[in-house]
């Protein structure tokens, strides 16, 4: 405006030079197609192109969906109902998968079995007979069994041949298929860890946020309760809250108070990593606008302190689910964790406690393969998805 342009009369509306229409960012700044989709896309989109970068973190994902999908189906995935006995195959060793025979393709199937007595070691062995070919059978009537305990069914998913042998992991000592019970056991040790850091998780986020936004007596109090909880060697702890539980608990009640022993013991590291971040964050100017403008401390916490290090919680989450599994995998392995008839990976773990038992029978060592690759699984996720969320990188 020039300094000897007139004054406008009283009342009259002001003169300004800023156009009225929306802003539009494309019509200011030219951006490529490629630059746009990334301008648009919310954060957990941006998050999932970060962690698609991954590939390790990526297959784990995949694998720990599948698992945690065939928990849902389990009853159809094994071939045999989780208390099926074989009595004249007991201790027999993993079958091989074959494709063809005499050199013609016959498809899946295994070849049938003689079990003959060592006399001297009271051993039983088992030789394959070649002219017995057993095809598999897929999407097939076999053992019957209750889905979730609520639905009649007999539909699984492969079955042996007719009056055949399917033990692609081996039986136990009263003739019960391996590779069966670790898919039922499945369903009690992946989610015995999602409860259980549901359960951890309530008690860190809250007890922690606390202690670190409000900080004065209820912080003391905390942190020396935290303290002496870590001081305690973890495995004499489960062992004693393990045996308080009664012995006429139902199974269900058992399960429950599992995740609750474990949920206890875990809480306490996360609680102290929350605190620790809240004190710095609550100095912060945007904790003291959201004061000013009246929020009260729980909204504080859970909408602008929580989201700042979102991603530090992700990987504690996916590092405390695999502690969780393999505390439940120890205390059942002990006999004070889960008892009969459910069944876990720590449960099935317990057929191999004898040295005897492992050098005759080591395919009873199965049941510990899965929970290798669940934690392996859970810590390379742990890592990508905090990656993915870090807002620094």
């Amino acid at each position: 405006m020039k300094q000897d342009s007139p004054l406008p009369a009283p009342g009259a509306p002001l003169q300004h030079y800023i156009s009225s229409a929306p802003f539009d960012l494309q019509s200011v700044e030219a951006m490529t197609p490629e630059q746009s989709k990334v301008f648009q896309a919310s954060q957990l989109r941006l998050m999932w192109w970060k962690f698609r970068k991954h590939r390790l973190a990526l297959i784990s994902g995949i694998f720990l969906a599948v698992l945690y999908s065939g928990i849902l189906i389990c009853e159809f995935l094994a071939p045999y109902n989780l208390h099926s006995r074989n009595m004249d195959y007991i201790y027999a060793p993993p079958q091989h998968v074959h494709l063809f025979h005499n050199g013609e393709f016959v498809g899946p199937f295994v070849y049938g079995r003689q079990m003959t007595l060592d006399m001297d070691t009271l051993k039983r062995n088992y030789i394959e007979n070649h002219d017995d070919v057993q095809r598999l059978r897929f999407f097939c009537q076999g053992d019957t069994y209750r889905f979730w305990g609520l639905i009649e069914g007999d539909r699984h998913f492969v079955c042996p041949a007719e009056n055949g042998q399917l033990f692609l992991a081996g039986t136990d000592r009263l003739g019960r298929d391996v590779l069966s019970r670790m898919i039922y056991g499945a369903r009690i040790s992946l989610t015995i860890g999602l409860v259980g850091i549901s359960f951890s998780f309530l008690l860190g986020i809250v007890i922690g946020g606390l202690a670190g936004y409000h900080g004065g007596i209820f912080d003391l109090i905390v942190q020396r309760i935290i303290e002496v909880l870590q001081s305690i060697p973890s495995i004499p702890l489960w062992l004693a809250l393990a045996a308080i539980m009664p012995i006429t608990w139902s199974p269900i009640l058992i399960y429950f108070g599992i995740t609750v022993i474990l949920g206890l013991l875990d809480w306490t590291g996360l609680a102290r990593a929350v605190r620790s971040k809240l004190l710095a964050l609550r100095e912060e100017d945007y904790v003291l606008a959201a004061q000013l403008m009246g929020a009260g401390s729980s909204r504080i916490i859970r909408r602008h302190l929580i989201p700042g290090f979102m991603s530090h919680l992700i990987a504690t989450a996916t590092l405390s689910i695999p502690g969780m599994i393999l505390g439940e995998t120890a205390l059942s392995f002990l006999g004070l964790g889960l008892r009969a008839p459910i069944t876990s990976w720590g449960i099935l773990l317990t057929e191999a406690r004898s040295v005897s038992v492992i050098a005759f029978y080591p395919w009873l060592l199965l049941p510990m393969l899965p929970v290798i690759l669940v934690i392996m699984a859970f810590n390379f996720l742990g890592d990508g998805l905090r990656d993915a969320a870090d807002p620094y990188k």
